[in-house]
């Protein structure tokens, strides 16, 4: 387990109790002075706009539930520092030829485009809706028409519904705000 350069880790909790792991792990740090050791404690997440009761709410959405990334020098001081926190219940790792048991670190590609999709500037939008899915429309000129759902377009958040009129259905696109769930 004796290597000398700092990578990255993923290490197992609870699932729903990575922030408090996080937090467990980060005061460990400094009470036990591994900070020349243990370097930064990542929650992958994600801001994500979610649609409930028609307001928009921008979320952070855990991108690997039940799982956070430590940057350490994996040596039996800084492991016993991480797997002895509260919430800790292991590491991802590999069994060699011999059946002994290491822990994979995360190669740099990986960690960057983790951490890429952690900055990015335009939240995604969370679909509430799928393809033949009945909805109500509640804004606009077509509310308290019903209609169906044709098409979706989560980069513009967008919603393509077939509305019948005249016996004719006419697609219409309307906003995520404009639609609700039947």
């Amino acid at each position: 387990m004796e290597q000398n350069a700092k990578k990255w880790y993923v290490i197992h909790t609870y699932s729903g109790y990575e922030n408090r792991v996080k937090t467990n792990l980060e005061h460990r740090i400094k009470s036990m002075d591994v900070g020349d050791k243990i370097f930064q404690v990542v929650v992958p997440t994600e801001d994500e706009i979610e649609i409930r009761d028609g307001q928009r709410r921008t979320v952070a959405k855990k991108i690997f539930p039940g799982y956070i990334l430590v940057e350490m020098i994996m040596d039996e001081e800084s492991w016993h520092v991480v797997r002895n926190t509260p919430g800790v219940t292991g590491i991802v790792s590999a069994q060699d030829d011999k059946g002994k048991v290491e822990p994979v670190p995360l190669d740099e590609p990986e960690v960057k485009t983790i951490l890429k999709q952690m900055e990015a500037e335009t939240p995604r939008v969370k679909v509430g809706f799928s393809r033949g899915q009945s909805v109500r429309i509640i804004d606009g000129p077509f509310i308290d028409f019903i209609g169906v759902v044709d098409d979706i377009n989560a980069e513009k958040g967008k919603v393509k519904v077939l509305v019948s009129f005249f016996g004719r259905e006419t697609p219409v696109e309307l906003d995520f705000l404009q639609v609700e769930r039947l």
